[in-house]
């Protein structure tokens, strides 16, 4: 139980000679606390007043406690006598190391807060972005969170986001709808623009102005295409597109206007091919006559040839070699005649 009164007595010893310290400390701590809930309380009002989102708001109020916290305590170590050098280089390098490890989040919370700030899109609009298109239901600083038609949750990472195409089709509040209706060459341009026209302003979501509009495009293979179109608000799209499609499909049946088939025409020629002729009737062939005679009599005339080429080359070679030989013999006759 010795071990136990030493601490005891150590204990009493700190109290008794840093009690001023220990007052100091809690000071610190009360007042500390409520400058921070002070400072809080007046940047939550202020960003309350800007337009910037709310998501935006509580990662800056969060960053900014975290720091206002983490100064009070390290005024409260050096208060108690820490040495607060070493504590800062320590959590220095286990801050790189868990930014090194975390790199690719980081970078998605990076881009979380471009994408929140510059208001790419709200939640609720309309995307599609590398293929994927939905509403969108969530956005932080790590995710972007969308809803399909077909109800299917998709979670993209924000760093993707930013290096893709975004078409936000929720962004503004009216939006045009495209149609291209394929008829049969037989009917009637007029009548068939009319029928379009008519359709779009029979609904009454869709606006007077701009017009709606109907125009002959394409002469095709085997169709003549009208392009048309007409604006409504972004919440009617697929309502307008769906009721004027039905709704000129049997218009164009009660007005007799056919809707056709890819189609191929086929054409029986009756006429006669007649074609130029140049020059005449290949002749009939003649055949050669051989013998064995000449036969034999080239064959016999090749070899003499032959042969006498053979001999003329001999001949040559052997005049060059005497003459050669000549030569040599003339010049050493000089010098046996010096030597002696």
């Amino acid at each position: 139980m010795e071990w136990l009164k030493g601490v005891w007595n150590d204990i009493v010893t700190y109290f008794r000679d840093s009690w001023q310290n220990i007052v100091l400390f809690f000071a610190i701590l009360i007042i500390g606390i409520i400058v921070i809930k002070i400072v809080m309380s007046v940047v939550r009002k202020v960003l309350g007043r800007t337009k910037m989102e709310k998501i935006a708001q509580q990662f800056l109020c969060t960053i900014l406690k975290f720091v206002l916290w983490f100064a009070l305590i390290l005024l409260l170590l050096s208060q108690l006598g820490v040495e607060i050098t070493g504590l800062l280089t320590a959590l220095s390098a286990v801050i790189l190391a868990v930014g090194m490890a975390l790199q690719t989040a980081i970078a998605n919370v990076a881009n979380g807060i471009i994408i929140i700030s510059s208001h790419m899109f709200k939640k609720g609009d309309y995307i599609i972005i590398n293929g994927v298109e939905g509403s969108i239901t969530d956005i932080n600083f790590m995710f972007t969170t969308l809803i399909t038609v077909d109800n299917k949750k998709v979670t993209l990472p924000n760093s993707s986001i930013l290096s893709s195409n975004v078409t936000n089709l929720g962004a503004y509040p009216k939006r045009r709808v495209d149609f291209t209706f394929s008829v049969a060459y037989e009917s009637d341009v007029e009548l068939v623009k009319k029928i379009v026209t008519d359709v779009m302003a029979s609904d009454g979501r869709v606006y007077l102005d701009p017009a709606p509009f109907c125009r002959l495009k394409v002469l095709g293979a085997s169709s003549i295409d009208f392009f048309a179109n007409c604006w409504c608000d972004n919440a009617d799209y697929w309502d307008v597109y769906y009721y004027i499609m039905e709704n000129v499909y049997n218009e164009f049946k009660r007005h007799n206007i056919s809707v056709p088939y890819n189609q191929i025409e086929v054409r029986e020629r009756k006429d006669k091919v007649t074609m130029p002729v140049v020059g005449k009737k290949l002749p009939a062939r003649v055949e050669k006559v051989r013998t064995e005679e000449n036969h034999e009599h080239e064959l016999f005339k090749f070899s003499v040839d032959s042969k006498k080429k053979r001999d003329k080359k001999k001949e040559k070679k052997q005049a060059k070699t005497k003459k050669t030989e000549t030569k040599a013999v003339e010049e050493e006759k000089p010098k046996k005649k010096a030597k002696k």
